[in-house]
């Protein structure tokens, strides 16, 4: 977390002043941190990548095993368990304006708000250090993320179980399609609520697949959730 925090304190700081403003406390949304998180993001998950990738046996980490790993690695909670490390909650609060009052507060415990803020402290990073600098500080911040991904996996299909239950709905999924000879099968999976697709995966095997199409609809509920959320800042 030292490399992570010193290289966020040499951020110019006219963009880390970016990196802690949401798009509600601005009129110029891309005076906010959303195309630093978008950019965070992609320099997250190359960095993850390319640390797992040397280092776990491939005889018993193939492709699907290392894509939830990645994936538990860098998801929402591991986003926001980094960003209260790093004390992104009191950053983000000391620099609200003054008058947004409850919603500074509220946006601070977000666990979509404190996820992308962290990313958008990797973009800005990866914009004023370069990539070797950044990728060796990320790693070094998630670390006990993914020790925890190698040792206690996440099963998405669960995971969507539990949240859609919430709602009392519940999830199907359906092979829509298998490809390739016996040997080297591709199985194409859709995840479905209602009759209405949700999510969609593909695998070398049926299970991956269903993982994966549940980890799509993860994300489709999330994406749903932030768009929500943000006319509901509109309307306020």
């Amino acid at each position: 977390m030292d490399q992570l925090r010193q290289l966020l304190d040499e951020v110019p700081e006219d963009l880390r002043q970016q990196v802690f403003t949401h798009a509600s406390w601005t009129d110029r949304r891309s005076d906010s941190y959303s195309r630093l998180a978008f950019l965070g993001d992609s320099v997250l998950g190359l960095a993850i990548t390319a640390h797992l990738y040397p280092r776990l046996e491939a005889e018993r980490y193939g492709a699907g095993r290392l894509t939830k790993i990645r994936a538990q690695t860098v998801s929402g909670p591991s986003c926001r368990a980094v960003a209260e490390r790093l004390g992104v909650p009191e950053r983000l609060a000391a620099a609200a304006p003054s008058g947004v009052g409850q919603s500074a507060s509220t946006l601070t415990s977000t666990e979509r708000v404190l996820a992308s803020v962290i990313e958008a402290v990797i973009g800005a990073c990866y914009l004023h250090a370069g990539y070797d600098r950044t990728a060796d500080a990320v790693v070094e911040a998630f670390m006990p993320e993914i020790e925890h991904a190698l040792t206690h996996p996440v099963d998405f299909k669960s995971t969507l179980q539990e949240r859609l239950a919430q709602r009392g709905e519940a999830v199907e999924y359906a092979v829509t399609a298998e490809l390739g000879p016996p040997h080297d099968r591709t199985f194409e999976v859709v995840a479905a609520v209602s009759g209405r697709p949700v999510g969609t995966g593909s695998g070398r095997s049926k299970k991956h697949a269903e993982q994966e199409a549940a980890r799509a609809a993860l994300d489709m509920l999330d994406s749903a959730l932030e768009d929500d959320e943000d006319e509901e800042e509109e309307d306020a």
